[in-house]
């Protein structure tokens, strides 16, 4: 009777373990530079936050909370609620612009995608606040925009994009479209196509197809291209400033103002921290949201 024995296995180590031990160590300087200059950054911004100020408006260290009071101001409110405002009305303007220009893109592009990510994208190679400076000219009073409306008869001599929310808005979504089109882009990408195809024979039509197929399929790019939105246009100045008037400065602006012309580095530090606090709650609930994919992929 032969004994049957089952070979050893031999624990072998993956063929790209040492590579990636050692692109490990060469990240880990870069890593900690950038942490260690960040978290200085917030201590320093917090340890302001409680200082005051002398007669020259000089920031002197100390432990006041009288900065940290003002934030209950209606006036620093009103700011913080208006730009919160901007952000999520620019993040769904986006969304609602991007998708159909990645979709198109990743499932018709065929052998031109790339050119045509490359052409939607090296145009933001520019400097932001040249790409700013321009788009106001676009949607001055006499600019192309507005000229081509009135000639249609869709606008008259009073209408205004300039100085209005919508200026600002326009200008946010100008800015960071792109952060949308990429992921969503890239998440439309790696769809299997077969997908959509069984899914109108299942649902027997486009739209059903798209809200109960590609729709979930393409949430987590959706969601990485929300926050890559979200983040920058929550507390972006120069949009506000180019094309807002005084009733539509952002909370950027604000903490601009009391920086570098109000001469308040404490009450500026407190806007600072209350505007990373509502950015770091995003950045919670986006964490929070992958987590959750992740785990219902695995199943």
């Amino acid at each position: 009777m032969t004994l049957l024995r089952r070979p050893l296995r031999t624990r072998r180590r993956g063929p790209g373990a040492a590579g990636t031990r050692m692109w490990t160590w060469f990240m880990l300087p870069g890593t900690l530079w950038m942490t260690g200059f960040l978290i200085a950054s917030l201590l320093l911004v917090a340890v302001l936050a409680v200082g005051t100020t002398d007669e020259l408006g000089n920031p002197r260290f100390g432990f006041d909370l009288g900065s940290i009071r003002a934030l209950a101001d209606p006036a620093y409110t009103e700011v913080l609620a208006r730009s919160l405002g901007y952000a999520l009305l620019t993040c769904v303007i986006c969304l609602l612009i991007a998708y159909p220009v990645a979709y198109t893109i990743a499932l018709y592009g065929g052998r031109y995608k790339h050119a045509m990510i490359a052409a939607i994208v090296v145009p933001f190679f520019a400097n932001y606040l040249v790409r700013m400076y321009g788009w106001s000219v676009v949607l001055s009073d006499d600019g192309p925009l507005l000229r081509a409306l009135r000639t249609l008869g869709l606008a008259d001599g009073g209408t205004k994009i300039l100085n209005t929310g919508f200026g600002v808005v326009a200008g946010l979504v100008y800015g960071f479209v792109v952060f949308m089109i990429i992921p969503l882009y890239a998440a439309l990408e790696r769809l299997d196509v077969s997908l959509i195809e069984a899914g109108r024979d299942l649902y027997g039509g486009p739209v059903r197809t798209f809200f109960f197929v590609t729709l979930p399929a393409t949430r987590q790019g959706a969601t990485a291209g929300l926050v890559l939105v979200f983040l920058p246009a929550m507390g972006d100045f120069v949009s506000a400033q180019l094309m807002g008037g005084p009733d539509q400065i952002m909370i950027g602006n604000l903490i601009q103002d009391k920086f570098f012309q109000g001469q308040n580095w404490p009450l500026g530090s407190a806007l600072t921290m209350l505007l990373m606090l509502v950015l770091l709650l995003g950045m919670l609930g986006y964490l929070r949201r992958t987590r959750k994919d992740e785990a219902e992929a695995r199943r």
